[in-house]
Formats: structure tokens, C-alpha cells, sequence
């Protein structure tokens, strides 16, 4: 089975050929693109999310030999959470490639972080079925690098994080805005802006108003470290 363009270029963004592109295809095929000779990929997400897990655990174990298990737990959580998958997913741009049905690509499902995350555990799975556990091990440390790196400040809940942020500077506290809202009743979607009173700004999307703050919380708090540093 030869690969589409839109897979190829995939391909070259993981830094990762596989020798059986069918499993990549698979990876990113939703449920509901899914049918007769099509497979979806909720079991290479499974499979995804266990590698996933062992990768980070190990990781971790290096990255600091003296944490107890009480440090490890908050950070182990922060790593595999799935608002983390989907925000690896989309820097690569998972999202460009997932096969969805009409319904999904009408609601937004290539910026949704179920389904990036999702995507994102199933290639994980993808490849160590492909090329193995150091493949998979491999490719994992190379795209969570810099998270596994910051993991301490990562592990910290992202809207607290930027509360004490701007407390610490004298900053009242960040606001929270509703800017758009999507999707049927019984599936929607918010797109959620974190303001700081300097006028910093992050917009976020997520399945349900929490998940959709702290995403906007993370990023503008990333945004404005790095514009300070």
C-alpha cells in the first residue's frame, strides 16, 4: 500500500518511514471514517497509550534519580494527560492527516483534542508495531523532549501556574472568556481566551469549558515566559 501525499508528508514530520504504511493510515482514521476494509484506530490508541506510559515512566525515572514516587506521579500525569498528546499532535500536525466522516470535519474534529490526542497515541502504537519498542521509545523522547525537560513546572496545574505567575508580579488575576462555541447539543466545542491585564493573550479549544482553560492558560503562560525570558 503506498502512502497519500498528505501521509507522506506525515511521515517526514514524525522523522519516521514506516515499512508498513497501512498502520500509519490506520492511525489516523477515525471512527468515523471506519468501514468495511478500513479499520479506525481506538485500538492502536489503546495499545498508544500503554507504550506511552512506559516510555514516560522510564524517562522520568532518568531525568531525576533522587524523586519519589510522590513527585513522579504529578509529572507521569502531565506527560501522558491527554491535553498533552493532542498539543504534540497538532506541532507536528497530526490534525492535516486525519481521515474523518463529513460530520467530524463540519464540527472541527482536525482541532479537537480528543481526537488529536487520540491520533497521537495511536501512532505511538503505529510504530512499535512497525519497528519495535526502541522505535517507538525513540520517536516518543524526540517529540515530548522539552516537555519531559520541564516536566516540574508542566506537572503544576496550568491555570494555577499562571495565577501565581501574575501574582508574582503584581498582576491581577488572568480572565477566562468564552469566544466561540461550536458543534451539535450533545458534542460541542469551546474556544476559551486566557487575558492577562497587560493584555497577553491565548486562545484555546477543547471538548468542555475545563480542559479548554487550562489549554489556554498553558499557552499563554508559555507565551509570556518566553517573551520574558
Amino acid at each position: 500500500m503506498k502512502l497519500s501525499a498528505d501521509l507522506k508528508e506525515l511521515e517526514q514530520r514524525l522523522g519516521y518511514r514506516f515499512a508498513r504504511p497501512d498502520l500509519l493510515r490506520q492511525a489516523v482514521t477515525h471512527g468515523s471514517m471506519s468501514g468495511p476494509g478500513r479499520e479506525d484506530n481506538q485500538r492502536l490508541e489503546f495499545l498508544g497509550d500503554r507504550v506511552l506510559g512506559l516510555v514516560m515512566a522510564q524517562a522520568l525515572l532518568e531525568h531525576d534519580k533522587t524523586a519519589t514516587e510522590g513527585q513522579l506521579a504529578p509529572r507521569f500525569n502531565a506527560l501522558v494527560r491527554k491535553e498533552t498528546c493532542a498539543d504534540v499532535a497538532r506541532e507536528v500536525d497530526i490534525g492535516a492527516a486525519l481521515k474523518l466522516g463529513r460530520s467530524e470535519q463540519k464540527t472541527g474534529g482536525r482541532r479537537k483534542m480528543a481526537l488529536l490526542g487520540d491520533a497521537m497515541e495511536a501512532v505511538i502504537a503505529a510504530v512499535y508495531l512497525d519497528g519495535g519498542f526502541d522505535a517507538a521509545q525513540a520517536l516518543t523522547l524526540r517529540l515530548w523532549g522539552k516537555r519531559i525537560a520541564n516536566v516540574e513546572d508542566d506537572a503544576k496545574d496550568a491555570k494555577t501556574a499562571l495565577q501565581e505567575w501574575a501574582q508574582a508580579r503584581g498582576l491581577e488575576p488572568p480572565l477566562y472568556l468564552e469566544t466561540a462555541r461550536s458543534g451539535p447539543d450533545h458534542a460541542p466545542v469551546f474556544t476559551i481566551e486566557a487575558r492577562l491585564s497587560t493584555g497577553d493573550q491565548a486562545e484555546a479549544t477543547a471538548s468542555n469549558k475545563r480542559q479548554a482553560e487550562q489549554a489556554a492558560a498553558k499557552a499563554l503562560l508559555a507565551r509570556v515566559r518566553q517573551a520574558k525570558a
